[in-house]
């Protein structure tokens, strides 16, 4: 698929099939992940990819009970690792530069499976100690992002953006 046309097609999806998303599509999620930019290339972010029901319950519920969570076939949860940003960085990386990481690397992610055939929406509202506990992450990774994936149940009408001249100013 062309880029652009990833750009036009990606919207947030909230219902999935009950298929699963082949192996080699989540691999190819993860080899854009992989590719994203970073802060001097530290990639400082880690994934979790879950698959299992029941830790993607967990995930719904510690997401302010958003069940859709439960229902996509997979769910990436992103997390920024401060520490690796830290090493190179200090004070600034562990506090901003492996959230951008984490981030760039959601939208890698959620462009890369929309180029696959694949559906997303990107969480950002959800309890953030309650899902580390539930996912066993370590206590310094911080939860940036949950995104879901899977092929659409529905075709999600496009929202209304705000105009270039309304973003943007040309100086």
């Amino acid at each position: 698929m062309e880029f652009f046309e990833v750009l036009r097609r990606r919207h947030s999806v909230r219902s999935y099939q009950k298929r699963p998303v082949e192996e080699e599509k989540i691999r190819a999620i993860m080899e854009a992940v992989r590719s994203a930019p970073s802060a001097g290339n530290l990639q400082a972010y880690e994934v979790l990819v879950v698959l299992d029901e029941v830790k993607k319950t967990e995930v719904a519920r510690w997401a302010l009970s958003q069940w859709f969570i439960a229902e996509a076939p997979a769910v990436f949860v992103f997390f920024a690792n401060p520490s690796r940003s830290a090493v190179k960085y200090g004070k600034r990386g562990a506090e901003l530069y492996c959230i951008q990481d984490a981030t760039i690397a959601c939208a890698y992610a959620q462009l890369s499976a929309v180029a696959l055939g694949l559906g997303t929406c990107w969480v950002g509202a959800f309890e953030e100690a309650g899902l580390k506990t539930s996912l066993s992450t370590p206590r310094e990774w911080k939860p940036i992002a949950i995104l879901t994936v899977g092929y659409p149940a529905e075709e999600p009408i496009p929202i209304p953006r705000r105009s270039i001249e309304d973003i943007f100013t040309i100086i």
